[in-house]
């Protein structure tokens, strides 16, 4: 008893230890990953560990994504791209699993308090940066302030980390005068620190949060709710546009890129555009089954010499749903969204406010950024998706 009991507190401390390092550093995060991989793997237990994996409808949908991508690598030509697709899914076969059967409800508001403390140290950092009190370290520079990641992981992470504090702020009740200020404060200077940083897709997720957000406080006044997006969400982008020098030029830009995309394709929106339309004639071509897990940039390569050869090739859409359909057709994208489907469903099914608030919310944010990139292959967004996933659905009940 002695052993379990000991064994349980190390899983906790390092589930706490990974969810501060998740948004700070690939290598602290990757190697909790490693320890708790090789502790679970060694500690016995396996029967009951088999049973409430295979008890899950979630972790089996999980588990199907990532056979599929094996499964492709039957038709494949670049069996080494393959390889490497299958390398980056392998949190869907094996971590989520595993942290599913570690995780524990006494310990969530650790989890929680550790992930946002990083977050916090994130933004003062990121703030420390802009203001020139210190020099630009890592990914940042004065003008896109984002020193632990790239602005393409780090807004999104931003904007679920502003929900978490906005709906503790909104949805408790018993808040001290001290701990409501704190709060608010967060909000506030998180809020400000996702327009002075150029994560597009980050700040379309935040407008898309902030609108779940009042839906879900208003659930039973679905008029009002939707009055007050119309006049909230339209105020905060247009103070944003105002205040930002960097969010004004981005948005500027996105919409210069569409429309003179005829004219000139090589920005960053027309690339993107690009890329959908060059992976739908290969869609096209294969889909159901795909051209196989690893034969996106040779496909795309042959493609875009005939319909685009002066722009350059590329080995991502930056498309999640696009990347996942030539890869693997139709039945690789309904065992995608079927992992979607199954977290929606259960939260639905919690009468936990928390759990179904926050797990209603994960999916949608996550369906709404993958149209502009593939946010399941990289290291802080899956990790962030992954680790969320193995308690926010997870029954309880046991506890």
């Amino acid at each position: 008893m002695q052993r379990v009991t000991t064994l349980e507190k190390i899983y906790q401390y390092l589930l706490i230890s990974l969810a501060f390092l998740l948004p700070l550093t690939v290598f602290g995060g990757n190697l909790i990953i490693v320890i708790i991989v090789m502790i679970w793997a060694f500690s016995g237990g396996y029967k009951s560990k088999i049973e409430k994996i295979l008890s899950s409808k979630l972790l089996l949908a999980s588990i199907v994504f990532f056979i599929i991508h094996l499964i492709g690598l039957f038709w494949t030509e670049d069996m080494q791209w393959g390889l490497h697709i299958v390398k980056k899914m392998w949190y869907f076969l094996l971590l989520l699993p595993i942290l599913w059967t570690i995780v524990n409800s006494q310990y969530i508001k650790y989890y929680l308090s550790a992930f946002l403390l990083a977050i916090s140290f994130t933004e003062l950092c990121s703030y420390l940066v802009w203001f020139e009190i210190i020099e630009p370290f890592k990914n940042a520079t004065v003008e896109n302030p984002t020193p632990f990641m790239s602005h393409i992981s780090y807004n999104p992470i931003l904007a679920f980390s502003i929900y978490l504090v906005a709906h503790e702020l909104i949805h408790t009740k018993k808040f001290s005068k001290l701990k409501y200020i704190m709060y608010s404060f967060f909000v506030i200077t998180m809020t400000f620190n996702m327009f002075i940083t150029g994560g597009r897709a980050g700040q379309i997720m935040f407008f898309v949060m902030i609108s779940i957000l009042i839906f879900q406080y208003f659930q039973n006044q679905k008029l009002k709710a939707f009055l007050i997006m119309l006049v909230l969400v339209p105020s905060i982008f247009f103070i944003a546009y105002q205040a930002s020098n960097l969010f004004n030029e981005r948005v500027d830009a996105a919409i210069q890129n569409i429309l003179t995309y005829d004219q000139d394709k090589n920005t960053s929106v027309g690339e993107r555009l690009t890329f959908a339309i060059n992976s739908w004639e290969i869609i096209k071509q294969n889909l159901f089954i795909g051209v196989g897990t690893g034969d996106f940039p040779l496909q795309y390569r042959k493609v875009n010499q005939i319909n685009s050869a002066e722009l350059l090739t590329t080995t991502n859409p930056h498309n999640m749903y696009t990347l996942v359909t030539v890869q693997l057709g139709i039945f690789g994208l309904l065992s995608m969204l079927s992992i979607f489907y199954m977290q929606i469903k259960l939260s639905f099914q919690n009468n936990n406010k928390f759990f179904r608030d926050v797990g209603i919310t994960l999916p949608l944010l996550y369906l709404v950024i993958m149209w502009s990139d593939s946010y399941l292959l990289g290291h802080y967004t899956t990790l962030l998706f992954i680790f969320f996933s193995s308690f926010l659905y997870k029954n309880f009940e046991e506890n």
